[in-house]
């Protein structure tokens, strides 16, 4: 959530930032709330004056034995007139506060403008795009060929984007994860498990709730439960509403989880396979950090994410994402794009972003700065590193043979009991 402050004070500024994520501010509809919360807060405060300077006259007059009854009256009245400038007052700020909430995050200086990801910025490519001399076949037709993908079954079991995986690819994702934790917790990261269903306050925290209600799966029950769209939201909300030490900073965790996505408008776009699924798992990076330094964190982070990559050697590309491809939390972010041969192209495995003080400010993740002894806001980061199943499927389609065998990494081969090959 942005500062009201910074809304209130330099609302044409921040307006101006937020055209670079196609995001029209409707000044004149802000503008004229404020006037009227302006106005509706010195009635309010002016009628608490009055009344409290009514009941001091009240008290003096019967001190003295004097009828006070026509200034209880007189309170009276202005106790009905207090309670409605009150409720206006409500009102008014909660039509500001639901503005507010749907306001997207200001995008870092260094963002550039553009309309979609053919607009985002390339930073850099690594490794070699493999020549195959044979016709390539995707991970569906790898992985059904060798008995054991099978989205037919999990289909009938649940329903269309779902995967059952058997023997060497179940053990291979698994791999994926154990090794993704192994290099993660041997560079700074603290592991973390954490709950798979959150409350409404976590997803608000991060920035998922209200405007993305759609893409969540909501628990039918008693109580307002979410199934998680990325172990980012548990994470993150691990220290809402806390005030950190300085000591305890940066907060570095790891953790894997399933995620359970609606995909809402997403139908008849990556339908086929594990590419975009309905349920799927992560290791996720989550940083909670002092404001100066979150950008270097950021770099550290997108770094973290791509020596996955390269241990796995897989080829892939770095693109900074422009403003109109960007996420409503982020103020700067960066995809990782591994390559497919399959689609002959470079798909997203991770996306690391930077939010500032963003979501802390919703969730109230704050740090006393020693030098003031005052809770400041943190700034939180967040990256996948990586998406399981994408993972999986690039592993599988870069390291086929003309056979429909696939060879293990090197890195996974102690995962898999020294296995070099899948085949049947």
């Amino acid at each position: 959530m942005l500062d009201s402050k910074l809304l209130r004070n330099e609302p044409e500024k921040v307006a101006e930032r937020l055209k670079i994520k196609k995001f029209k501010l409707d000044l004149d509809v802000m503008n004229a709330l404020e006037s009227k919360r302006k106005t509706v807060q010195v009635q309010v405060e002016q009628l608490q004056s009055e009344r409290n300077k009514k009941s001091r006259e009240i008290g003096q007059l019967k001190s003295k034995g004097e009828d006070a009854q026509p200034i209880l009256d007189n309170v009276a009245q202005l106790g009905d007139e207090l309670k409605k400038a009150s409720e206006s007052l409500a009102e008014i700020q909660s039509a500001l506060d639901d503005i507010l909430q749907g306001i997207p995050n200001t995008p870092h200086n260094s963002v550039v403008a553009g309309d979609g990801e053919e607009d985002n910025v390339l930073i850099k490519n690594w490794g070699e795009i493999p020549v195959f001399d044979f016709q390539v076949k995707d991970h569906v037709d790898l992985g059904s060929a060798l008995g054991q993908m099978d989205f037919d079954r999990a289909s009938k079991i649940t329903g269309s984007r779902f995967v059952i995986m058997r023997s060497e690819i179940a053990q291979l994702h698994r791999a994926l994860i154990q090794f993704m934790l192994q290099i993660h917790t041997s560079t700074g990261y603290e592991e973390v498990s954490v709950p798979f269903m959150v409350n409404a306050e976590s997803l608000f925290g991060t920035g998922n709730l209200p405007k993305f209600e759609q893409d969540l799966f909501k628990v039918p029950g008693e109580r307002d439960y979410y199934l998680i769209p990325t172990s980012e939201v548990p994470v993150t909300n691990i220290y809402r509403d806390e005030i950190l030490e300085e000591k305890q900073l940066p907060v570095k965790f790891v953790c894997h989880s399933p995620c359970f996505r609606s995909e809402a408008g997403s139908y008849g776009r990556d339908t086929r396979g594990m590419i975009r699924q309905h349920q799927f798992e992560k290791v996720e990076l989550v940083k909670l950090v002092k404001p100066e330094t979150s950008y270097q964190e950021l770099e550290s982070l997108l770094q973290s994410a791509e020596s996955i990559l390269q241990a796995l050697e897989l080829p892939y590309r770095v693109v900074a994402l422009c403003g109109g491809d960007m996420g409503f939390s982020a103020a700067k972010t960066y995809d990782i794009e591994v390559w497919l041969p399959a689609q002959n192209t470079y798909r997203e495995i991770s996306s690391c972003s930077n939010f500032e003080d963003f979501q802390a400010r919703r969730s109230k993740i704050r740090w006393r700065n020693p030098q003031t002894n005052k809770p400041e806001l943190l700034h939180t980061l967040n990256g996948s590193g990586l998406a399981i199943g994408r993972t999986l499927v690039a592993v599988m389609e870069n390291y086929q043979n003309t056979d429909g065998s696939i060879r293990i990494p090197k890195v996974l081969q102690g995962f898999m009991g020294g296995k070099t090959l899948i085949k049947k």
